[in-house]
């Protein structure tokens, strides 16, 4: 399938004109959508975005990337490192990730085997724009946990 996005013509970018041809195995809505500069675009599937946002919306995920920064790491590793995570949802997680290509599974043939989790290309630049959204959480942590008291506290 082909998706078309047209630009319409704005005053303040006269050159964005011309179509743009995108290939795509998914179906899906049709619709118009408002971008970056006042740009309409319109595209037959918006909702592989949603897919994309479910991935790097998912706490474990984010929480899996941010523990991959600073190299390979092992199953157990991860596992003691992310509070709260079960060994079936690491799992499933690590398995997703993969599939994404956002991190690669490296298996060394030792006894017992050696399975270890890296970043890829993709998975770095995921990161790195991910790092601010889990630097403010860290930041305003307090603030989110006295704000929930207050809400839980107030007379109904």
């Amino acid at each position: 399938m082909v998706i078309v996005v047209h630009f319409l013509l704005v005053p303040r970018y006269p050159l964005v004109t011309e179509a743009i041809l995108v290939q795509t195995t998914h179906t899906g809505q049709y619709g118009t959508f408002w971008c970056p500069g006042s740009q309409e675009v319109t595209m037959q599937d918006p909702c592989q975005a949603r897919e994309v946002l479910g991935i790097v919306g998912d706490k474990w995920a984010l929480l899996i990337v941010r523990n991959l920064k600073d190299g390979p790491r092992r199953f157990t590793e991860l596992k003691r490192a992310i509070d709260g995570i079960s060994q079936r949802m690491l799992t499933v997680t690590l398995r997703d990730l993969e599939r994404d290509g956002i991190l690669t599974r490296t298996v060394r043939n030792v006894m017992p085997p050696h399975v270890s989790y890296e970043l890829t290309t993709m998975g770095r630049t995921l990161r790195e724009a991910t790092a601010p959204l889990l630097e403010w959480s860290l930041t305003h942590l307090s603030h989110i946990d006295a704000a929930r008291a207050a809400y839980d506290n107030r007379p109904v």
